[in-house]
């Protein structure tokens, strides 16, 4: 085999695995969830937001980013460690991909390995999906002792 033949075999399946790998993503992001769009913080003015879908899973949130190729979540928030900061509408440039329906959290993810700010944009009817599934978390007093 020449050297052009190698170089274009390689590309094939170099692009090959990409469609692959965008294939899986598309499918597992069309099983569902919730659309929400977030950001790190701290950030500048309507900079860093970025859409996704986020599924519940038992004390664990799972963010993902709609361009992300990442098999895995983009992010996961710890119902545990998760504090809500603040709450406000939309403002300034953030209008240009929100509207008035959204609402915007500040949170904080205070786990010991996370130590992370978000701010994390819902509608109404996901921001009460989001809310209950934090307020859901069973107290630290309520669990069992194993003796």
């Amino acid at each position: 085999m020449s050297a052009p033949m190698i170089f274009m075999a390689a590309l094939v399946g170099v692009l090959l695995l990409v469609v692959v790998a965008l294939t899986y993503r598309l499918w597992k992001l069309r099983q569902g969830g919730t659309a929400a769009i977030l950001r790190d913080i701290p950030a500048v003015g309507g900079h860093g937001w970025r859409h996704g879908v986020i599924r519940y899973r038992g004390d664990e949130a799972r963010y993902y980013r709609l361009s992300s190729l990442r098999w895995w979540p983009d992010r996961r928030l710890s119902r545990r460690g998760l504090e809500i900061i603040s709450r406000r509408s939309p403002r300034g440039d953030e209008f240009d991909i929100m509207s008035d329906a959204i609402v915007v959290l500040e949170l904080h993810d205070t786990t010991i390995d996370r130590w992370r700010g978000y701010e994390i944009a819902l509608d109404r009817g996901a921001l009460t999906a989001f809310l209950s599934w934090v307020e859901s978390s069973p107290s630290p007093r309520a669990r069992r002792r194993t003796a």
